[in-house]
């Protein structure tokens, strides 16, 4: 999961030009939580011997993320915490969630891991295919529709042209969109019970994950330049005085390219 700035606020940019991600209020994706609806949803059908991590990289009010995601219903919480972290790219962020699922597995061998569709700060969609790389597993990614059965997952993949039917066997790296279903609200027991469940913070050295692996410095991509949105202009009245009105507006829209 990600934690990102709130989409309503007023966003902001470092002076290096990486986001703003403690300056601002920032908050669990929203296109995540779709990732941790489908995680509960597929614990309710195995049982209770299923456990569902929540695992985010981030500052420190990542932790709110770790916690929303607790409050849903996930079983346990793992905050990434490094300051050299900070500026990482999406191979970056994934090196450093495959080490942290590494360790994970290490206690209880992972057979799914879950992401959203993309992140809403930066929206490249990758981080899911690049896990599945890093850990050896195959994916199936961008799933609108989950089924289950057995260790086999098949999910509906909604493109522009067409609509794709994938399967796989788990353990595998799942990805999820905002049509696989609406995310639930944490419930007033859920807020209380996720006081008590366990939330560990690690660091790089935790993962065995040296500082010149991550950060801006070891980014394959940086943003250059940024410039504020442009303040919005008076918009032009065609009038319909002399029965010319039609041909202007068509004029205006061709000038456009809207038709």
């Amino acid at each position: 999961m990600k934690y990102v700035p709130d989409a309503t606020a007023d966003r902001q940019f470092e002076s290096d030009n990486t986001v703003d991600r403690v300056g601002v209020d920032g908050l669990l994706s929203e296109l995540d939580e779709y990732g941790v609806e489908q995680s509960l949803q597929i614990k309710e059908k195995a049982g209770d011997d299923t456990t569902v991590t929540a695992l985010c990289v981030g500052p420190e009010k990542a932790l709110d993320a770790v916690r929303k995601a607790l409050q849903m219903g996930a079983d346990k919480g793992v905050h990434v915490i490094d300051d050299a972290i900070a500026g990482s790219d999406a191979a970056a962020t994934s090196l450093v969630l495959a080490k942290a699922i590494e360790k994970i597995g290490a206690e209880t061998p992972v057979d799914l891991v879950v992401g959203g569709l993309a992140s809403t700060d930066a929206g490249m969609s990758v981080v899911p295919a690049m896990l599945a790389e890093r850990l050896g597993l195959p994916q199936v990614t961008l799933a609108s529709v989950v089924e289950f059965q057995g260790d086999q997952v098949r999910i509906k993949r909604d493109g522009d042209t067409a609509t794709e039917v994938i399967g796989g066997t788990m353990p595998l790296v799942l990805s999820v969109t905002d049509q696989s279903g609406e995310a639930r609200y944490p419930s007033f027991k859920g807020i209380m019970a996720a006081k008590k469940k366990p939330l560990e913070t690690w660091s790089l050295s935790d993962l065995g994950v040296e500082a010149d692996q991550v950060g801006l410095a070891a980014a394959w991509t940086e943003v250059v330049d940024t410039a504020a949105r442009p303040p919005r202009t008076a918009g032009e009245i065609v009038k319909d005085e002399d029965g010319s009105g039609a041909t202007a507006l068509a004029e205006f829209l061709a000038s456009k390219k809207f038709i």
